[in-house]
């Protein structure tokens, strides 16, 4: 009787102690996993949105579009090439001027054109291109003064009926004409490219619309020595934005 009664005082309360005691460390256990399995849920999502990367619009044949800049960007060097020029790196010395978004490649392939000589030689008389300088009737530079004006052309020297060849390759634009300081009607013609854009006055084209090479004729030039004896034969060569072209010639 006295054992019973120690059994139930003593060692039923010391079993149900330990049985809470691993009710507890059961909840624990699982409190603790609950948090890990977030922290592990929470780092796996910081993970994907680390690693997720906007894709690229596709256009309609599928290819990528990354951008209007790259979307624009040459194939080949035929834009530098009609201009006469080539392309080459811009680190590399240009005698004349780099012209840009004319190459395929990278920004640092640009297309050099040439500077003095660029262009071929107007007068098939001469080798090259002379401007003319001062004589009893006027000036032949760039901004020369005459009669009050300036003169936004070059006079290029030539002698009379000599032939006229195209000083780059490009297009004939039509007719072109201007009436000088004493009313004299000066005939021309229009020559442009991607590049560049001239009237050459005084001479006689052969034809005024079409594609033309450089070098190749594209008329004569009308005698001046008969209506203004002692002046020193030439054509007119003028920008078609009046700009200055000694640095083509």
């Amino acid at each position: 009787m006295q054992l019973k009664t120690f059994f139930v005082s003593t060692v039923l309360p010391c079993l149900l102690l330990f049985g809470l005691c691993l009710e507890n460390e059961k909840k624990k256990g699982q409190s603790a996993k609950a948090d890990q399995t977030g922290k592990e849920a929470e780092f796996n999502k910081e993970v994907v949105l680390n690693k997720k990367v906007k894709k690229p619009a596709s256009g309609r044949n599928g290819t990528e579009v990354t951008s209007d800049k790259a979307g624009r960007e040459l194939r080949n060097d035929a834009a530098c090439i009609s201009v006469g020029g080539i392309c080459q790196r811009s680190t590399y010395i240009c005698q004349g001027r780099y012209l840009k978004n004319r190459c395929a490649g990278p920004k640092t392939r640009q297309c050099c054109v040439q500077g003095p000589g660029a262009w071929g030689a107007l007068c098939s008389s001469h080798h090259q291109n002379r401007v003319r300088g001062c004589d009893r009737f006027s000036c032949g530079a760039f901004n020369s003064k005459r009669g009050g004006k300036t003169h936004k052309a070059v006079d290029v020297v030539c002698d009379d009926y000599s032939v006229i060849n195209a000083p780059f390759s490009g297009s004939l634009g039509g007719p072109a004409g201007r009436r000088g300081d004493r009313g004299t009607q000066y005939e021309g013609v229009k020559l442009f490219n991607p590049e560049f854009c001239v009237k050459i006055f005084n001479i006689r084209p052969y034809r005024y619309v079409g594609a033309v090479s450089r070098g190749q004729p594209l008329g004569y030039l009308l005698p001046l020595q008969e209506r203004f004896s002692g002046i020193t034969s030439h054509l007119q060569l003028q920008m078609c934005d009046r700009s200055d072209p000694s640095a083509f010639i």
